[in-house]
């Protein structure tokens, strides 16, 4: 897939970022440790979580299909779906996987503003998801130490989410209904509509958060799943704070799709609860390899099905600059 300048400079800048924060971690952290957590690792065990894994996927394209008004074939949305899974192989962050997505969906669909509602929407209510996650997880462990965090980082999820879905159609109307000379009125206005169509639904916004808060836990399930075997024994309760707190800070623009950050995010704050730093980056790392691995079988899934990545290249690289 071809890369604009831009977007090449910011995949230079995540991968340097990533780069780093592995070379840190094997800098501070035992190498034969990590690589003992992974001689723990069975090949079944990996298996199966990467089949649950993609099992939630099939799940979570349908949750962003259905914040579409299922306006296109739920066919479509799967291959749309997997493509960005691809995509997140090489293009910087999941941002670069939600504009493949946009754009096949686009493709059959014609409707941008309200196909960028539903990425933008779907992308605001997983990060509410996790944050109400986090919030369980911090309450069970009684707070401590780590209260501040939890209601740090929920408390900033919530507020986006609010200002995204309830405040920018409000705003969007009021600026560009002002000025009306400023650029891109129209492409604002539809947008607004489409989010305000989206916020008159709070019955399908309750839905798609309550589904998406029980895929994310079960993908921290799978991630105890993975990491249990190979040393990390900590209650479930701390994964479910840290884990979801982990992936907010990876999707920052920093790394590419959070490698390096997510691992030493999730070690720094397990070892607080009596995890093993290594073992925790070891299941991370293997964690990668699961990621990594559904991304291959989007890609298949979009060769098979008669797409190719150069056809939407130049959609992909406008929507990612």
């Amino acid at each position: 897939m071809a890369m604009g300048g831009k977007t090449m400079r910011k995949w230079l800048i995540r991968a340097i970022g990533s780069a780093v924060a592995l070379g840190l971690i094997f800098w501070f952290l035992p190498k034969d440790a990590i690589l003992a957590g992974f001689s723990r690792l069975s090949l079944p065990v990996f298996l199966s979580v990467l089949l649950a894994f993609l099992a939630c996927h099939l799940v979570t394209a349908a949750k962003w299909w259905m914040l579409m008004d299922r306006a296109i074939p739920l066919p479509t949305a799967l291959r749309a779906h997997f493509a960005g899974l691809a995509a997140n192989l090489c293009l910087p962050g999941a941002a670069g996987g939600d504009a493949v997505r946009a754009a096949l969906a686009h493709a059959t669909l014609k409707d941008g503003p309200k196909v960028a509602a539903a990425a933008i929407g779907d992308r605001l209510i997983d990060l509410v998801g996790l944050a109400c996650l986090t919030l369980i997880g911090l309450s069970l462990l009684h707070g401590g130490a780590s209260t501040a965090l939890g209601l740090t980082v929920a408390g900033i999820v919530f507020a986006a989410a609010v200002a995204g879905l309830f405040i920018f159609p409000k705003i969007a109307r009021g600026v560009w209904g002002r000025w009306p000379g400023l650029p891109a009125r129209d492409l604002a206005f539809r947008l607004a509509d489409a989010f305000a169509a989206l916020g008159r639904r709070p019955g399908l916004l309750l839905f798609t958060l309550a589904l998406s808060a029980a895929v994310q836990a079960v993908l921290i399930l799978l991630s105890i799943r993975l990491a249990e075997p190979m040393g990390v024994h900590v209650a479930w309760a701390a994964w479910f704070f840290a884990w979801p707190i982990a992936k907010i800070v990876a999707t920052l623009p920093i790394s590419l799709g959070g490698l390096g950050v997510r691992e030493s995010s999730l070690a720094a704050m397990l070892a607080t609860f009596g995890a093993s730093a290594p073992e925790v980056v070891a299941s991370g790392l293997a964690w990668q390899g699961i990621l990594y691995l559904a991304g291959a079988i989007g890609a298949l899934i979009l060769i098979v099905s008669g797409g190719s990545f150069g056809v939407w290249g130049s959609q992909v690289t406008e929507l990612s600059e």
